[in-house]
């Protein structure tokens, strides 16, 4: 009977811990990065990239002389952006951070605490007096612990994977970007009777 309501009594507390268990505190930046930097000017309007720099090949079909190409490259640079609304020579996509998962800590403490009480309380029938095992109110504080840091573990790897994904997710974007500005390139290129690979 004893036991019983040890079990009872841990698996009634594991809520209120669970409930009492604080967020993190977040971190205060440090005071270097609390200034925001002084903006430099914006640097004049350089040329366009060649086709080159994005991977396509432009022969020159008709037969144009090389400051003609130079001025088509220009002028269907100009357009495909125009065109698509993208900047190929713009900095890449940051990967949006993705929300943590919360409570890692507090729900595996709830699962320790159970498998814990109900450890302590077979324990502690196979023993008569404090012999050194475990009564069920200290299997589940024991278990407790042990769930409690497995939980902020599994938390950190989820974190972790949803960060990787979100990564991988913005240079697929990026490069779909890019892809989609070199096709609206190579067309306005090959309209003006240049071959384009």
């Amino acid at each position: 009977m004893k036991n019983r309501l040890a079990v009872l009594a841990a698996l009634a507390i594991v809520p209120v811990v669970a409930a009492q268990d604080p967020a993190p505190a977040p971190q205060a930046a440090p005071a270097a990065q609390a200034a925001p930097a002084p903006q430099a000017a914006p640097a004049p309007q350089a040329a366009p990239p060649k086709p080159a720099t994005l991977g396509l090949i432009v022969y020159p079909g008709s037969g144009q002389d090389a400051a003609k190409q130079g001025l088509d490259e220009n002028e269907c640079y100009s357009w495909a952006h125009q065109q698509t609304g993208i900047d190929p020579t713009a900095a890449p996509t940051q990967a949006a951070t993705p929300d943590a998962p919360k409570g890692g800590a507090v729900k595996g403490a709830a699962r320790g605490a159970a498998k814990g009480a109900a450890v302590g309380a077979i324990s502690d029938e196979r023993h008569i007096g404090d012999e050194g095992s475990l009564d069920a109110g200290e299997g589940a504080a024991a278990g407790a612990a042990v769930g409690a840091a497995k939980g902020r573990r599994a938390q950190k790897k989820a974190g972790k994977q949803a960060e990787a994904q979100a990564q991988q997710a913005a240079q697929t974007q990026d490069a779909q970007k890019k892809d989609t500005f070199k096709k609206a390139w190579g067309a306005c290129l090959e309209g003006r009777g240049y071959s384009v690979k």
